[in-house]
């Protein structure tokens, strides 16, 4: 137990410490919208190519795994359709329940995955990243494209949405790399080693500055529902369908802590271009990540 807290507090000590210069403007308000652009476009993707390029990727379960959770977030959508055919709300409301209750939060993942299971549960967490990232851009596409009349919604969107994405580009690079059996040049891979260094902080400080406390004020039953669909439903769906699979150890552990992560804040920037609650977005993002420590340490306790 004591591992696991010394795994938790300094990953959400680096999030409060991003809100706390938020607070007191340090070291601008515009400075950590451009960090978290190079956290982004640079540092992330060069943490991935690193990792997933000099990376031991053969694992027996693989498919099994990555279907695990591909098979959970989908059918968690459909259980908040049918929710939502039961309890409606507002179409650009539902579509933030969707993105609070499927995405998740790379920086928040890829951190405690290292710093818990060590280099091959970053490893790990990057495999589920390559595939789910576009898989969850497609679905929340498509949930706007239903739910909310938006010129802006086509086929070229959505390609656009995934490639260029800088994670879905940087792990097909890194596994690229890796299963071509090519040698970054030395100075190449140290440069990425460094790089890679500084993205999982500069991540979490930006997830801290981006809470939004005062909107913590309305709309508690969407709210309520987002949090139950991704800390309840989600886990729960993982941690069958990985039992189903066969799969056990770390891989299960990764899984079901994928299940309980914060939405990603990422959700607000859909939300704002495609027509959604932009307010209610804002107090998913920020609940989740405030309660999800709690889930996280639950979790851990009993997978760990």
């Amino acid at each position: 137990m004591i591992h696991i807290f010394s795994a938790l507090i300094p990953v959400f000590s680096l999030i409060l410490i991003g809100y706390f210069f938020k607070r007191i403007k340090f070291p601008s308000h515009e400075f950590w919208p451009q960090a978290d652009k190079l956290t982004y476009y640079v540092l992330m993707p060069s943490l991935l190519i690193y990792k997933l390029s000099s990376a031991s990727l053969d694992s027996d379960n693989s498919l099994e795994f990555v279907g695990s959770a591909l098979l959970t977030i989908f059918l968690t959508m459909i259980i908040l359709i049918v929710i939502n055919k039961i309890k409606p709300t507002s179409p650009s409301a539902f579509t933030s329940i969707v993105q609070g209750s499927i995405r998740f939060n790379t920086y928040v993942f890829l951190a405690l995955a290292g710093s818990i299971f060590g280099n091959e549960g970053l490893i790990l967490s990057a495999i589920i990243l390559t595939f789910a990232i576009p898989f969850i851009n497609i679905l929340c596409i498509t949930i706007f494209a239903l739910y909310v009349s938006n010129d802006k919604l086509d086929f070229i969107y959505l390609l656009k949405s995934i490639f260029k994405n800088p994670l879905i580009v940087a792990c097909i690079i890194g596994g690229g790399i890796n299963f071509l059996g090519i040698h970054l040049p030395l100075v190449l891979n140290n440069t990425l080693e460094i790089l890679s260094h500084a993205a999982l902080p500069m991540g979490l400080l930006s997830v801290g500055f981006g809470l939004v406390i005062r909107e913590i004020k309305s709309s508690k039953s969407e709210v309520i529902i987002a949090i139950i669909g991704k800390h309840i439903i989600f886990p729960v769906l993982i941690f069958i369908f990985g039992k189903i699979f066969g799969i056990d150890g770390m891989m299960l552990s990764i899984l079901v802590l994928f299940g309980v992560l914060p939405t990603a804040p990422s959700s607000f920037i859909l939300a704002r271009q495609l027509g959604g609650d932009v307010g209610l977005m804002s107090s998913i993002i920020t609940v989740q990540t405030l309660i999800s420590m709690l889930c996280i340490l639950f979790v851990l306790h009993y997978f760990v």
